[in-house]
């Protein structure tokens, strides 16, 4: 299996700090983007090694059956990057740089790339710079889910942040947008026709809830989604309605071209992924009990 995953990465410590990217301190950005590339060849790549000891120690390769090929793009735009100070190999990425008109656009020079990919991987990844996948067996569920229900349908992970507060120690970070009218309802795919679906995995019923809050950060189209969603005539608009142009960069194109799932609550840790820090998970503890 081929993987292409492109990062969008922007840091300005001038910014005003609205966003991490906008932050005066560039630590938590080298920290959240180098555990995001080591989580990705880490979990994927097929360096990995098993030892046994008998009269001497030898290694084998581990991990086969899950490893994939995995080229990772991160875009950036003029000289607003931290890459020249990340603590990782540089073969771990390559850089491609760009030039929006706004900063704030550069997800879609992500989705450029992806188009200009098609015909070379299996699957066309999107993922902003701190976010952090390690789970071996994630394309392998989003196969199984794509077999089961088509194409025109896409499986969101659950986004999540460890925290350390009282008995709670994982929080979910994007809430549920129980709108009757509003952003989320103006466009025609957003509203599945099936609202929750049922899969067995491992004898387990896990349940798939169409998604009220279709953001993730992120998203995971195999070839057949990537190539359909590149023809259609809103594809590269650079539309950012759902909420500004770096929510509409990950999910917007998905919302306008797919039925958008997600892991139901009870079984949220059957596809999800983990958001560097706490800084979501601090605003919605302070904003439920103070």
């Amino acid at each position: 299996m081929r993987v292409l995953v492109t990062i969008p990465h922007f840091f300005n410590p001038q910014g005003g700090g609205k966003y991490g990217s906008l932050s005066s301190d560039p630590l938590p950005r080298i920290s959240a983007l180098s555990q995001c590339l080591q989580a990705l060849h880490g979990t994927y790549s097929r360096s990995g090694l098993w030892y046994r000891y008998t009269d001497k120690l030898y290694t084998f390769p581990a991990n086969e059956a899950t490893s994939v090929d995995i080229d990772v793009i991160i875009c950036t735009t003029k000289n607003f990057h931290l890459l020249d100070r990340l603590p990782v190999p540089k073969e771990y990425y390559k850089h491609y740089p760009t030039h929006p008109h706004d900063p704030l656009f550069l997800g879609f020079e992500c989705h450029a790339l992806l188009r200009d990919c098609l015909g070379n991987y299996d699957y066309y990844c999107y993922l902003e710079d701190d976010l952090i996948l390690d789970d071996p067996q994630f394309f392998t569920k989003l196969a199984w889910f794509n077999s089961h229900v088509g194409d025109q349908a896409v499986l969101q992970p659950n986004r999540y942040e460890l925290v350390t507060k009282d008995t709670i120690k994982k929080v979910y970070i994007d809430p549920d947008l129980i709108l009757k009218t509003g952003r989320a309802r103006q466009f025609a795919h957003y509203q599945a026709e099936n609202s929750t679906l049922t899969g067995m995995v491992m004898g387990q019923p896990i349940l798939f809830k169409w998604a009220e809050n279709p953001h993730s950060g992120c998203f995971f189209l195999n070839h057949r989604q990537m190539e359909y969603w590149a023809k259609q005539d809103y594809f590269l608009d650079r539309e950012s309605r759902f909420f500004g142009p770096l929510e509409s960069a990950a999910t917007l194109g998905l919302m306008r071209t797919f039925r958008v799932y997600k892991p139901a609550r009870k079984n949220a840790s059957f596809l999800e992924i983990k958001h560097f820090g706490d800084a979501w998970s601090q605003k919605i503890y302070y904003s439920i009990f103070f």
